[in-house]
């Protein structure tokens, strides 16, 4: 497994002029204490998340309101450490907000608040939600017109215990929701799991999808970028089972 640093990112981060790396990550991290019983669902998303920020998202905290940015939705928002960090290395909000994680006049909530947080697209948390939002982000950006824009939604492999989300599943793929982007992260935290794994639950309805090595940056990079012409692309990041 690799940890490689990424390339520079499109923001900028506010407390200093060099480019923000992967290795910031781990002390952005530690300034946020307290009371936090989700840390393993925050660490799952570390190295997925960086890869999206700082190589694939097309979005910065100057277009964050750009009707053509690419829209990214956490959906496994009771763990959002590490999507916190990510954001304030890539500018979006100042790192000295994050020791104040999870107090009562923080912005920076146990569940992110899409009107509090600085780039924060929803505000989740709850099991199931992103990706029907993500379903429908995408055919309201095509109800506008707006075709180039990408959605993404990250999900946690339990989340697919919800029948919600089987629902987005079999709507999005008939409808050939190009625009649409699931990424899974399998930390086999699923009750019911999915025979042939759960990739073949998104190919079974006409997805595209791939299954990676949720720690090597270059993998998911590769996927994340991987051709899938008419059809939503589901990524499943696999790493360590959650203890």
């Amino acid at each position: 497994m690799t940890n490689t640093t990424a390339a520079p990112a499109r923001g900028h981060h506010t407390a200093s002029a060099t480019a923000p790396s992967f290795a910031d990550l781990p002390r952005l991290i530690a300034l946020m204490t307290g009371d936090e019983k989700h840390a393993p669902a925050a660490h799952s998303t570390l190295d997925a998340l960086w890869v999206l920020y700082d190589r694939v998202l097309r979005v910065a905290p100057a277009t964050v309101d750009d009707p053509g940015r690419d829209r990214f939705l956490l959906s496994k928002g009771h763990g959002p450490m590490a999507y916190y960090a990510v954001l304030a290395a890539h500018g979006f909000f100042d790192e000295s907000l994050l020791p104040g994680f999870g107090s009562y006049d923080s912005p920076l909530g146990h569940h992110p608040d899409r009107l509090l947080v600085p780039g924060a697209e929803i505000g989740s948390g709850s099991l199931g939600h992103g990706l029907p939002i993500a379903v429908g982000t995408v055919l309201g950006l095509r109800a506008q017109g707006l075709t180039d824009p990408r959605v993404w939604v990250l999900i946690g492999d339990a989340e697919l215990d919800e029948g919600s989300n089987h629902e987005a599943i079999a709507h999005a793929g008939p409808a050939g929701l190009e625009q649409l982007h699931t990424l899974v992260i399998d930390n086999a935290s699923a009750t019911h799991g999915w025979p042939g794994g759960i990739a073949s639950r998104f190919t079974s309805a006409g997805w595209a999808a791939e299954t990676v090595d949720g720690r090597d940056h270059e993998a998911l990079y590769a996927a994340f970028t991987a051709p899938h012409p008419g059809r939503p692309l589901a990524v499943v990041a696999r790493v360590e089972p959650k203890s």
